[in-house]
């Protein structure tokens, strides 16, 4: 073998240990991105858990709020399915909807003060409150790591390695304009 082989052998073996560092990032984020994933839907799953105690207890208080009621409700179901089927762009309109009828609950409860001085509801009300938190803050964390993939997805030479394995886009956790809007808190009181 001349010197010209070990140059062809050398360069095919960086070569392939290059590809191979490509391919481990990149299983490395696809499980990055599910975790990520993951991480909320255990926060949605806990609040699809919440609400219903949250409401029931607003019942007893809130007669003629039925509406409000039915539209947490109802929008508590959307995003049930929209995470179960794993559709982003449901999933944010339904969180947009949820967010929006937690806001006008927790505006009209001011109109109760025993509803309000009721330990059962300041528990379930600041208990979605973290969980409306943590819940942001992992849809930023997710995000993040979804663009990290997609990008890496696209650039040169990565998108050689994640087009011979198939490595696919994922799509972002987007919010509807009235959800980024800031909030009208006046209106929220005289809704």
């Amino acid at each position: 073998m001349g010197v010209f082989s070990f140059i062809v052998l050398g360069l095919l073996v960086l070569g392939i240990g290059y590809g191979i560092v490509i391919y481990n990032n990149l299983v490395a984020l696809k499980h990055r991105v599910a975790q990520a994933w993951s991480n909320i839907d255990v926060l949605l799953k806990q609040r699809f858990e919440e609400l219903p105690k949250l409401v029931e207890t607003c019942k007893q208080y809130m007669q003629y709020e039925q509406t409000t009621l039915e539209q947490v409700i109802s929008a508590r179901n959307q995003v049930a399915t929209a995470a179960q089927d794993g559709d982003m762009q449901a999933l944010g309109i339904a969180e947009t909807a949820l967010r929006k009828g937690l806001g006008q609950l927790f505006a009209l409860a001011e109109n109760y003060p025993e509803l309000k001085a009721n330990d059962s509801f300041r528990h379930l009300q600041l208990r979605i409150s973290d969980l409306e938190n943590a819940i942001a803050d992992r849809r930023e964390l997710y995000n993040e790591v979804v663009n990290q993939n997609n990008i890496r997805i696209e650039q040169f030479p990565d998108r050689l390695v994640a087009g011979f394995f198939k490595f696919g886009p994922h799509d972002l956790l987007r919010f509807s304009e009235a959800q980024i809007a800031d909030v009208d808190i006046k209106g929220l009181f005289h809704s």
